[in-house]
C-alpha cells in the first residue's frame, strides 16, 4: 500500500518554488560588445526610423516584401541569431543545440520561460508548426520549401517535448545551422490559416493583411505592433514579454516606443533627418558628402561607414526568356553578356554614384566575406567600348542601315527595355549611365520605371527585358542557393528552368553546360562538410558565374548610416539584413 505523506506549509512553499522556478524564463545577457562601443543604456524614449513603402502584409512568410522585413525584425525571432561583433552563431530562442556524429539530427532546447507577447508560453509546438507548416509550405510566397528538401527528402522537424525540437535531415547540411535563423510564428494565432487548421495550402498567404487587427500580430522580439496605418506610419511599442537583459539584468530593449515613418522619396526621406523628424537614416554615397559636411559643421548627428559584408550590390540581368525570340536568342549567348561588361562603366558609377563610397563587386560572394570570397576582379574586365562594338560586330550585330543602332535582323533593332526602380536614391543614375554608354555602341536603351516593391515580382513574371536589381549577400554561399543555382527559386532571368512545383527538378534539358556544372556545384556543396571542398566547389562557381554572366554584378556599396546624437549604443557594422536587430541596445541619452 502506498504511504502518504503530508509536506509541511514550509516544505510546500519550497517544492512551489522550485517547480516555479522550473518555469521561470532564462533571460539571454547581452554584454561583450565594449569593442562597438555598446555600453549598458538606460529605458524610455522613442525613435523613429524610415519604411520605403508600406508593407504589404504584416505576415513575414506571406509577402515577399523588404519594407516587413525591416518591420518583422523587431517583432520576431529565430531559434539562433548572429553575434554583432563575429557574424558567428549563438543562441536565441534556442538556448542550445546538439548536432549528432553523422550530421544529420539537430536537436534544439528551447529557451526556459520564453512568453509571445501576448502572453501566451512558446513551445515546441510553435517550432514545428513554423517550419511544416509555413516555412516547407510550397505555397506560402516567402517560406523557404527547397531548402528543407535534400536529396528530393523532406526534412523531418518534430517535437521531442514541450521544450526540445529535432530536425532529421536526410543527409548531411553543412550550413542548416544558418537556416534555424528563421522567424519563429505563433501557432496559436495561425493554425486557422494553416493545413494542420483545415485551411488550404495557399491560404497562409492570406493571415495577418495589412488591416489586421494588431493584436492579432504577436511575436518574441524585442517590440510589438502598436498600430499601422498604411501610407502613413507603422507604431511598435515595447514588448514587456522579451527575453534579452542588458550586463546589468536590465530588461531590454530600452526604447519604450519605435515609429516608421512611410516616406518614399529619397529626398524626402533625408528632408525628415534634418529636420530632425527621423532619428536614423540608412544613406548611399550619392548622399554621404553633403551629409557628413553637416556633421563636420556641428550638425546633430554622425554618419557612419563600414565596410560591407551584407547588403546588396545591384547587377544588371537580361531575359533568357524574353518574349522576343530575336531578343531571348541574344540575351541567352553569353558573348553578348560579356560584350555588354566593356560597356559598364563601374569606375565612373562607383566615383559618380556612390562618390567614391563602394567597391568592385564579387560574383555572388562578397569580397569581404575572406572564408569564402573567391579574387575573380580579373574577370571583371575593364570600361572598352571600342572592345565591346567590336565584341558586337563579331556577333554580326552590326548597324547595317547607318541610323547608329545595330540590327538583330534585317529590319529589327537592338533595342530593349531596361526596368528598374524610380523611387531609388542610385538605381535612376545608374541607369541613365547605362543608357547612354549603351547608345555609343549602337544598343538602344529605353528606360522603364517602376516602384521598387514591384521589382522582384516583375522579374519573377518574365514581363521585362533588361533589369537593374540587387540581392542581398550572405555569410555562407548555401543561403544564396534559390538565387545563383540555376531553377532556383529566385534564379529568375532564366525562369524556364524553374521545377514543375517547388522543390522538385529543374528542367535540366533547358540549361546551358555551364549552368548544369553551376546546378551540380550547389548540390555537392550541400552534401560535403569538408570545409576544403567547399571552398573549392564555391571557388569554382564564382569562377563560372564571372565568365558566364547569369547576371553582370556593378558595384558593392559600403554600408553607410547617420543616427542623430540623441541615441547611443548604435551598430551599423553589419547593415540591415534579416536576423540581424541591434536595436534593443538602443537608448535614449
Amino acid at each position: 500500500m502506498l504511504k502518504r505523506t503530508r509536506l509541511s506549509p514550509r516544505l510546500l512553499s519550497l517544492v512551489t518554488l522550485a517547480l516555479v522556478g522550473g518555469a521561470v524564463a532564462a533571460p539571454k545577457k547581452v554584454t561583450g560588445y565594449g569593442s562597438l562601443g555598446v555600453v549598458d543604456g538606460k529605458p524610455g524614449g522613442t525613435y523613429t526610423l524610415i519604411l520605403g513603402d508600406s508593407p504589404q502584409s504584416l505576415n513575414y512568410y506571406g509577402v515577399i516584401d523588404n519594407n516587413l522585413g525591416l518591420i518583422a525584425q523587431q517583432l520576431f525571432d529565430g531559434l539562433v541569431e548572429f553575434n554583432y561583433a563575429t557574424y558567428k552563431i549563438e543562441p536565441a530562442l534556442a538556448e542550445s543545440w546538439t548536432i549528432s556524429p553523422d550530421g544529420k539530427t539537430y536537436t534544439f532546447k528551447l529557451r526556459q520561460g520564453v512568453k509571445w507577447s501576448d502572453g501566451q508560453p512558446l513551445t515546441a509546438d510553435d517550432v514545428v508548426f513554423t517550419y511544416d507548416q509555413i516555412i516547407m509550405n510550397p505555397e506560402a510566397r516567402a517560406g523557404d520549401a527547397a531548402s528543407f528538401k535534400l536529396d528530393g527528402k523532406q526534412v523531418d522537424v518534430k517535437k521531442v517535448d514541450a521544450n526540445t525540437v529535432q530536425f532529421v535531415l536526410p543527409r548531411p547540411s553543412p550550413a542548416f545551422l544558418l537556416q534555424m535563423r528563421s522567424f519563429i510564428m505563433p501557432k496559436h494565432k495561425l493554425l486557422k490559416f494553416s493545413q494542420e487548421g483545415g485551411a488550404k495550402p495557399a491560404d497562409i498567404n492570406n493571415a495577418w493583411p495589412s488591416n489586421v487587427n494588431e493584436a492579432e500580430v504577436v511575436g518574441t522580439g524585442p517590440f510589438k505592433l502598436s498600430n499601422y496605418t498604411a501610407g502613413q506610419k507603422v507604431t511598435l511599442v515595447k514588448n514587456p514579454n522579451y527575453w534579452k537583459v542588458d550586463g546589468n539584468g536590465t530588461k531590454l530593449p530600452y526604447l519604450n516606443q519605435l515609429d516608421f515613418l512611410i516616406i518614399r522619396d529619397p529626398q524626402a526621406q533625408v528632408a525628415q533627418f534634418l529636420a530632425g523628424n527621423v532619428d536614423q537614416l540608412n544613406i548611399t554615397g550619392a548622399q554621404f558628402p553633403d551629409l557628413k559636411q553637416r556633421e563636420v559643421s556641428g550638425a546633430p548627428f554622425k554618419v557612419m561607414r563600414s565596410t560591407a559584408l551584407f547588403g546588396s550590390p545591384p547587377f544588371v540581368a537580361y531575359n533568357f526568356d524574353a518574349k522576343d525570340p530575336a531578343l531571348a536568342k541574344v540575351f541567352s549567348d553569353a558573348r553578348f553578356r560579356r560584350a555588354m561588361q566593356q560597356a559598364l562603366n563601374r569606375p565612373r558609377i562607383i566615383d559618380t554614384v556612390y562618390n567614391g563610397l563602394a567597391s568592385l563587386p564579387g560574383h555572388g560572394v562578397a569580397p569581404a566575406n575572406k572564408e569564402w570570397y573567391a579574387n575573380t576582379t580579373g574577370q571583371l574586365g575593364t570600361f572598352d567600348l571600342k572592345a565591346a562594338a567590336a565584341a558586337l560586330d563579331a556577333l554580326g550585330l552590326k548597324d547595317t542601315n547607318g541610323d547608329g543602332v545595330r540590327e538583330i535582323s534585317k529590319g529589327k533593332n537592338l533595342e530593349f527595355d531596361l526596368t528598374y526602380a524610380t523611387d531609388s536614391s542610385v538605381y535612376p543614375a545608374i541607369a541613365t549611365i547605362l543608357q547612354n554608354d549603351f547608345s555609343k555602341i549602337g544598343v538602344k536603351v529605353n528606360l522603364k520605371g517602376i516602384l521598387a516593391k514591384n521589382l522582384l515580382s516583375t522579374g519573377q513574371s518574365g514581363n521585362w527585358e533588361m533589369i537593374l536589381h540587387a540581392f542581398g549577400d550572405q555569410p555562407d554561399p548555401e543561403l544564396r542557393k534559390p538565387i545563383w543555382q540555376p531553377g532556383g527559386a529566385l534564379y529568375y532571368w532564366h525562369r524556364s528552368l524553374q521545377p514543375a512545383q517547388d522543390g522538385g527538378t529543374p528542367n535540366m534539358a533547358r540549361m546551358f553546360p555551364w549552368e548544369k556544372e553551376i546546378y551540380n556545384i550547389f548540390n555537392d556543396a550541400a552534401t560535403t562538410t569538408d570545409h576544403a571542398k567547399r571552398k573549392a566547389l564555391y571557388t569554382r562557381w564564382q569562377l563560372l558565374f564571372a565568365q558566364n554572366l547569369p547576371v553582370t554584378p556593378i558595384a558593392k556599396p559600403e554600408n553607410i548610416g547617420a543616427i542623430s546624437n540623441k541615441y547611443g549604443n548604435y551598430i551599423y557594422n553589419l547593415g540591415v539584413i534579416p536576423g540581424y536587430n541591434p536595436v534593443p541596445l538602443i537608448y535614449q541619452k
